[in-house]
């Protein structure tokens, strides 16, 4: 079924839409989730829990993009989620290496407390990301907003992790060297 139909359905109030969801885009968002999460039952809750942010977010919302759309709502499910859990103790997954490798990068959670200039410093970083080469891009994305683990990401690319490391270790450099320019980072 064709995203648009599905965005129909989900104005329509019609529970298909969340059938029709789950069948085009349920192991995309279950892969996202257990990236985050590294627990099978938890992913697939958090899965669940987004046909019902979708369901409630549309309408009014129309999404452009429905698989973006989607994504977006399970990784901040499954982020809530992994916060929650990790209060007391550190968890497991990638979030806790993706977290590390990117806080040279970005500032503090305290230091962008406003929203606005979050929404500011996510629209810098985009406009770095359309600045790289597309594999650079695509390596940077999957490891940093889908999760993926390196050995994944290397597989896809018939490279070795070592290759990847480096690739992402260098887009990181540059990423904090663009934000520097931008001010958001000071070197």
């Amino acid at each position: 079924m064709h995203d648009k139909r599905i965005v129909e359905l989900y104005w329509a109030r019609d529970a298909e839409a969340i059938v029709q969801s789950g069948r085009k885009y349920g192991a995309y968002c279950f892969s996202v989730a257990k990236n985050i999460l590294d627990n099978h039952e938890d992913a697939e809750e958090c899965v669940n829990d987004t046909w019902l942010d979708a369901w409630n977010a549309m309408p009014p919302h129309r999404p452009n993009v429905l698989r973006m759309f989607f994504v977006k709502i399970t990784r901040r499910i499954c982020l809530d989620r992994w916060r929650r859990r990790t209060a007391q103790k550190r968890g497991s997954g990638e979030v806790p290496a993706v977290l590390e490798e990117l806080a040279d990068c970005i500032a503090d959670e305290s230091d962008v407390e406003e929203e606005l200039i979050a929404k500011e410093l996510a629209e810098c970083i985009r406009a770095f990301l359309r600045t790289l080469p597309a594999r650079e891009c695509d390596i940077f994305l999957r490891r940093y907003f889908f999760t993926e683990p390196i050995a994944e990401i290397s597989a896809g690319y018939g490279i070795t992790n070592n290759h990847t490391a480096v690739i992402l270790s260098r887009t990181r450099n540059k990423l904090k060297t663009y934000l520097a320019g931008e001010g958001y980072f000071n070197e």
